[in-house]
C-alpha cells in the first residue's frame, strides 16, 4: 500500500496498525481505526537509521508453536543446573532476567513452565526475519540471532513510503507471516537506535531524534553509554561522575586524559555522537558449542566423552559452512563461577573433529587439578575458507588415517543420521544437560 505524506511538522503522526497518517497531535486514537498504537515526533519522517529487537525471542517462538502457553510464565533454559536464556515478559514480570541461574529464577516464578532451547528452531526463525529485513534494504547488520541495524535511507522512492512508515509495514509482516512480534528503534545513530527499541517492549516503536538527544540522554546513568560495563560505571562513580549529563558538561580532552580513548567515546557519546556505519553481515569470527552439566565433574572419564561430543558439534558447523580455523580454545567454568580459557594455535587451519578434540584434550589435561567444573566449551576461531585446510600429515601417519576415517563416518552420518556412527569416546556422554546459555552470533547455527 503506497502512503501519501507530507512535509514533517510537530503535528504528523502514525497509526501502527492501520499505517494511517495522524494530523492532529491532540487526539489520543487513529482517525481511521481508533488504535491508541500512535507514533508522533517532529522527526519521524526524516530518520532512517533503525534497530529491530525481536521480542522475547526463544520464548515468543515456543508460544508460537504451542498456544496453550500464551498465557503462561515461560523460561527458556536447561534445568536447575543451567541459567535462564530467555524468559517471557509474564516471567519478567516476577524478576526473572536472562543469564540468571535458574534455580534462583524457580525461586521468584515456580509456577513457570521450562523449556529446554532448540537453536536449530530459533536460528531458522532468526533467518526468516532476517529475510524480510533484507527486502527492506541490503544495509542490515545482525548482532545477533534475533536483533539487527538497519540503514533505510535511499529507500523512500523504492517502497514510496519513508522509513518510519516501512518499518511499521514491517513489524506487521513479521507478526503476520512468521506469528511473533518485534520492537523498533529510529533514530540518526546506531546507539541511540538501539536504546530507542528497548524503550516500549514488547511491540514498541520509539524515535530519538538528534533535536532531544542531549535532554534524552542528561538524566540516564553513564551504565546507558555503550560500552560502559559495570567496571567502567564502578571506576567513574568513584570520580563522582553517575549521569551522562555529567560528562557533557566536561570537555574531550579531560576525559581523555582520565580515561584514555574511552574518554573520547565517553565525550562523544554522551552528546549523542555516533559515525559508526552499518556494516551488514560481519564475517564470521568463531564456531564453538559449549554445555552446562547436571552436576559438577571433575575427573577426565566424565569430561573427556563430552569435549569429543562438542568437539564433533563444532566440526559440523565448520563443515557445512566450508570454514576451518588455526586457534582451539577451551573454556571452562567451576563450581564458584570462575572462568578459565585457554587456547592453542594449529600450524594450519583445521575443521576435523580429531584434530579439534585432540588439542581440546591437551590443554584440558592441565587443567585437571581437583577443581571441580559446571560447564565446558570448546571453539575454533581465526577462520578462512576450508580449501587448504588439514594437509596430509607426513609425520603423524595415524592422523591421515584418522582423517580418512572421518570423512566416511561424515558420509555415513549425512546418510542414515548422527546417531548411524558413534567413536568410543562419545558413549558415556549421558551427564550433558544441553546449552543453558544462547550462542553468539557468530556461534549460530
Amino acid at each position: 500500500m503506497s502512503v501519501s505524506f507530507v512535509d514533517n511538522s510537530p503535528e504528523q503522526g502514525l497509526c501502527r496498525d492501520c499505517i494511517t497518517l495522524q494530523e492532529s497531535a491532540t487526539v489520543r486514537r487513529c482517525h481511521a481505526c481508533g488504535s491508541p498504537r500512535l507514533i508522533r515526533h517532529r522527526e519521524l519522517y526524516t530518520l532512517s537509521l533503525a534497530h529491530i529487537d525481536c521480542d522475547a525471542f526463544y520464548a515468543s517462538v515456543e508460544k508460537r508453536d504451542s498456544p496453550d502457553l500464551r498465557d503462561r510464565p515461560v523460561i527458556i533454559g536447561g534445568g536447575k543446573r543451567g541459567v535462564v536464556s530467555t524468559a517471557c515478559y509474564l516471567a519478567r514480570i516476577h524478576g526473572v532476567r536472562s543469564a540468571m541461574p535458574m534455580f534462583k529464577a524457580l525461586e521468584l516464578c515456580p509456577q513457570a513452565v521450562v523449556i529446554k532451547p532448540n537453536m536449530e528452531k530459533y536460528a531458522r526463525v532468526g533467518r526468516e526475519v532476517r529475510t524480510l529485513m533484507h527486502e527492506l534494504t541490503p544495509l542490515v547488520e545482525p548482532l545477533s540471532i534475533d536483533e539487527a541495524f538497519l540503514d533505510l535511507s535511499g529507500t523512500e522512492r523504492l517502497h514510496k513510503a519513508p522509513p518510519a512508515i516501512v518499518l511499521a509495514r514491517f513489524a506487521q509482516k513479521v507478526e503476520k507471516e512468521i506469528g511473533i512480534s518485534v520492537s523498533i528503534g529510529l533514530s540518526y545513530c546506531k546507539f541511540l537506535a538501539k536504546i530507542a527499541s528497548d524503550l516500549e517492549k514488547p511491540r514498541g516503536f520509539s524515535v530519538i531524534g538528534e533535536a532531544e538527544a542531549l535532554e534524552f540522554l542528561r538524566d540516564k546513568p553513564v551504565s546507558t553509554l555503550w560500552g560502559v560495563g559495570k567496571s567502567l560505571a564502578a571506576r567513574l562513580e568513584g570520580d563522582g561522575i553517575r549521569t551522562i549529563g555529567q560528562l557533557q558538561t566536561m570537555d574531550e580532552d579531560v576525559l581523555m586524559k582520565a580515561y584514555g580513548m574511552m574518554g573520547q567515546r565517553l565525550y562523544r557519546l554522551s552528546r549523542g555522537q555516533d559515525n559508526r556505519k552499518v556494516e551488514p553481515e560481519h564475517d564470521m569470527k568463531s564456531v564453538s558449542a559449549e554445555t552446562t552439566f547436571n552436576t559438577d565433574l571433575s575427573q577426565r572419564e566424565d569430561l573427556v566423552p563430552i569435549l569429543r561430543a562438542l568437539s564433533e558439534k563444532v566440526s559440523r558447523r565448520l563443515k557445512t559452512y566450508n570454514l576451518a580455523g588455526r586457534t582451539i580454545v577451551l573454556k571452562l567454568k567451576s563450581r564458584d563461577f570462575r572462568l578459565r580459557t585457554r587456547n592453542r594455535q594449529l600450524p594450519d587451519p583445521t575443521q576435523l573433529a580429531d584434530r579439534i578434540f585432540r588439542t581440546g584434550l591437551d590443554l584440558l589435561e592441565r587443567e585437571l587439578d581437583g577443581t571441580h567444573f559446571r560447564l565446558i566449551g570448546i571453539g575454533v576461531s581465526d577462520l578462512s575458507e576450508s580449501d587448504r585446510a588439514d594437509p596430509p600429515d607426513l609425520i603423524d601417519v595415524q592422523a591421515t588415517k584418522r582423517a580418512v576415517a572421518e570423512s566416511a563416518i561424515d558420509k555415513l552420518r549425512s546418510k542414515f543420521g548422527l546417531k548411524a556412527v558413534e567413536t568410543g569416546y562419545t558413549f558415556a556422554k549421558s551427564n550433558i544437560a544441553g546449552p543453558q546459555v544462547p550462542p553468539d552470533r557468530d556461534d549460530e547455527p
